[in-house]
């Protein structure tokens, strides 16, 4: 955790990380639209002649919706350091959503439902979580008779790492979207890498950066889910 005292606008690692993504989605459109990917459907056994195109278009904006959502907040939030292993790290796990989702999408030949209204307001519910909650910390964050104090307000007040959970939401919506079953096997990794990863290291860091006020904060806060965990 000692990445979250270093401060640095790691410009270089952002662009590689920015440029990285664009392939991704060019490839994403590729497969949607174009069959870019008849090689990996034959070895992969995917039935890719569905003709429910509407599907692969939702999957597709959502894929826009992040790059855009989250390059805005790599930019313009994010301050500390980024290790350049981290610049082709980064790609590679959303490339599981990018490539990985518009691969299971492929042989789904259902028109849309109201399961898949469901997931979209997912969507927007995760993506809603996960940027206005950062947006509230920075902006409560720049106040100065703020500086050096945790962050306990807004959204955070439901859930210590409700920018997590959006995380999981927002997958979780391009999973239903899928209608493959393969597709959960993505936001139930995700969730375990936080409860089990993300998350404990990085409570480790506020415990020893805020002492008391975390405690605190731990004692009457959920850790992840509102309301539930």
């Amino acid at each position: 955790m000692d990445l979250y005292s270093q401060k640095s606008k790691s410009i270089p690692q952002k662009m590689v990380i920015i440029g990285l993504e664009l392939v991704l989605l060019w490839m994403a459109y590729e497969i949607l639209f174009h069959n870019g990917a008849d090689f990996m459907f034959k070895y992969f056994h995917i039935d890719a002649t569905a003709i429910y195109t509407d599907r692969r278009m939702i999957i597709f904006i959502f894929c826009i919706v992040i790059f855009v959502r989250l390059s805005f907040m790599m930019l313009y939030l994010l301050k500390r350091t980024i290790p350049w292993a981290e610049s082709v790290s980064v790609p590679f796990a959303f490339a599981i959503y990018y490539i990985g989702f518009s691969l299971l999408v492929m042989s789904t030949d259902k028109p849309l439902d109201w399961i898949d209204i469901l997931g979209i307001i997912m969507f927007i519910k995760g993506s809603y979580l996960n940027t206005f909650g950062e947006l509230q910390r920075h902006f409560w964050k720049k106040r100065p008779e703020n500086k050096g104090k945790l962050y306990t307000e807004g959204l955070f007040k439901y859930s210590m790492h409700i920018n997590f959970f959006g995380d999981v939401l927002w997958v979780t919506a391009f999973a239903i979207l899928t209608r493959n079953v393969y597709s959960i096997i993505i936001p139930i990794f995700l969730a375990c890498m936080f409860i089990f990863f993300n998350i404990p290291a990085l409570d480790k860091y506020l415990a020893s950066h805020y002492g008391e006020a975390f405690q605190a904060y731990k004692k009457k806060t959920k850790r992840f889910i509102p309301f539930i965990y």
